[in-house]
């Protein structure tokens, strides 16, 4: 990149700044972490530990774009000041310096700019993943374990936290279906636009002949709802079992029907969860799961009424996949939604898939 680049680049960041700026209402939002402050600062501030951790949770969420945006900022000045110092300097190391420094700061604001785009409903919240293999048995089975292991890479590359609530393994090898609770600020947001079909071109390790295999996984993402949402469950709408946990836990899990599966009737809505020990607990995280979906139903609902207004023709099938993973005759990954493909399988199968997840977000945008 030449210097004049370099200054092209810095005039267009400084003009996305100030859109920030504008966007962000910072004066407000410091007013509002001020006040959540004294709130924290009250002795009964902790009588009621669920109200407390919703104000800690949302003064977390505003100082996190405040301090960012004033990062961002010093970023810029000192970078306008070491341009200052290339220019008078002609300063080659100087120069690689400032490029280097610069391409740092431009992957900086676009990560700033795609939390900006995570504004809507339940957007911060944690997220419900549920993996579930197509036909294929022992090699969908498979490919779903290898999409479990992506994304709780992803999550700890992104510092956040994986609950498994409910695990069936394979009969020979992989998952016949798995949920994740997958919790920190914004997975919901991000970890929407893996809802859907994926598929697995390769050559099968479980077929003697070494024949090329294709198999599918769907992937189901939900925000985990707070007991505070207004989504009406009545007690006769809903079906309830408990059985045995198959999941690890001692002897505790083996002589207790601690389980529980919740079938909501006027929807045939099915969830299960066996990772906590009491059956309670149990209960309490299956109808937090229940309204994820429910909501997510209500979510579908509404696309397609705006999609038969707009005369949308869309696709429903076990056939419509979102993004395919060839192992075999060539590598690469491709989103079918954004055309975006990735030549380095063995990193997106470590969890490194936020360029599928910054371009689809980044459609998303009217």
């Amino acid at each position: 990149m030449e210097l004049v680049e370099i200054r092209n680049e810095l005039d267009t960041i400084s003009s996305r700044v100030e859109a920030f700026r504008g966007s962000l209402d910072l004066e407000t939002k410091r007013a509002r972490i001020h006040e959540l402050e004294e709130q924290m600062a009250n002795p009964s501030f902790w009588d009621d530990q669920g109200a407390a951790q919703k104000v800690i949770d949302e003064s977390n969420a505003l100082k996190k774009y405040v301090e960012s945006f004033e990062a961002i900022e010093e970023n810029l000045e000192n970078l306008e000041v070491s341009y200052e110092l290339v220019k008078e300097e002609a300063d080659q190391e100087l120069f690689d310096e400032l490029n280097e420094q610069l391409q740092v700061f431009m992957k900086k604001i676009n990560d700033f700019e795609l939390e900006l785009l995570l504004s809507e409903p339940y957007d911060a919240n944690d997220a419900i993943i549920e993996l579930h293999p197509g036909a294929g048995g022992t090699e969908s089975q498979d490919f779903a374990s290898m999409l479990l292991r992506l994304y709780q890479r992803w999550a700890e590359n992104k510092g956040y936290s994986v609950e498994t609530l409910d695990y069936l393994p394979g009969d020979e090898a992989g998952v016949k279906s798995v949920t994740l609770l997958i919790k920190g600020h914004n997975a919901y947001g991000y970890l929407k636009s893996e809802k859907g079909v994926h598929r697995l071109v390769r050559i099968s390790p479980f077929d003697s002949s070494g024949r090329r295999h294709t198999s599918f996984v769907s992937c189901d993402v939900t925000p985990e709802m707070n007991d505070d949402v207004d989504i009406e469950i009545r007690a006769e709408d809903i079906k309830i079992d408990t059985y045995r946990a198959s999941g690890a836990g001692g002897q505790h899990v083996n002589k207790t029907d601690s389980a529980v599966r919740l079938t909501h009737l006027p929807t045939n809505i099915i969830v299960t969860c066996q990772n906590q020990r009491s059956q309670i607990k149990n209960r309490e995280a299956a109808m937090k799961m229940l309204k994820s979906k429910l909501y997510q139903l209500e979510i579908e609902k509404q696309k397609e009424e705006l999609a038969s207004i707009r005369g949308e023709q869309k696709e429903i099938g076990w056939g419509s996949q979102i993004r395919s993973y060839v192992f075999h005759p060539y590598s690469m990954v491709k989103d079918h939604r954004t055309n975006i493909d990735v030549g380095n399988t063995q990193a997106v199968m470590d969890g490194e898939i936020d360029q599928f997840i910054d371009a689809y977000l980044r459609s998303q945008i009217n």
